[in-house]
């Protein structure tokens, strides 16, 4: 079983649980790694960073596969959709955005939050996000009609 961890020395680094040992160390954001998950079936590894970019690894090669650039601000919390074919991303320009994995492109974008976003998930279904924010509330979106 492995883990994932972001490093404040711009790495992506792959533990191995058992032994307590780096197993894989991913080179290639500018500033610190704020976040990091697998996806749901453990072939790629997203990251969010303080240089406002979201990138996608393969977990094997530790290749970059994506990039996603949007956000303003750093970027503080990333995750997988159950599926593993979106990408959700929370910033410190207050926003949510969603992305496609298969093409890199943004698919949506909500921006309610008056203040820095610093949590974001799936629900276990898809079918809905949740963000977290400095703003003192928690907002619920419906992935197909972007409402909330």
């Amino acid at each position: 079983m492995q883990i994932v961890s972001g490093s404040d020395d711009k790495s992506i680094q792959v533990w191995d649980t058992l032994t307590g040992k780096q197993v894989q160390k991913f080179q290639g954001h500018t500033s610190g790694v704020t976040s990091v998950a697998f996806s749901p079936n453990g072939t790629q590894i997203v990251s969010g960073s303080d240089d406002k970019f979201v990138k996608v690894w393969d977990a094997l090669t530790g290749k970059q596969v994506q990039k996603f650039q949007g956000h303003t601000s750093k970027v503080s919390s990333v995750a997988f959709s159950p599926d593993g074919v979106q990408v959700v991303s929370g910033s410190d320009d207050n926003s949510v955005q969603v992305w496609d994995t298969w093409t890199g492109r943004q698919v949506q974008e909500f921006q309610s939050h008056s203040d820095l976003v610093t949590s974001v998930a799936f629900s276990p279904d898809g079918s809905q996000i949740v963000s977290g924010s400095q703003d003192n509330y928690v907002q619920v979106w419906d992935v197909l009609t972007d409402k909330q």
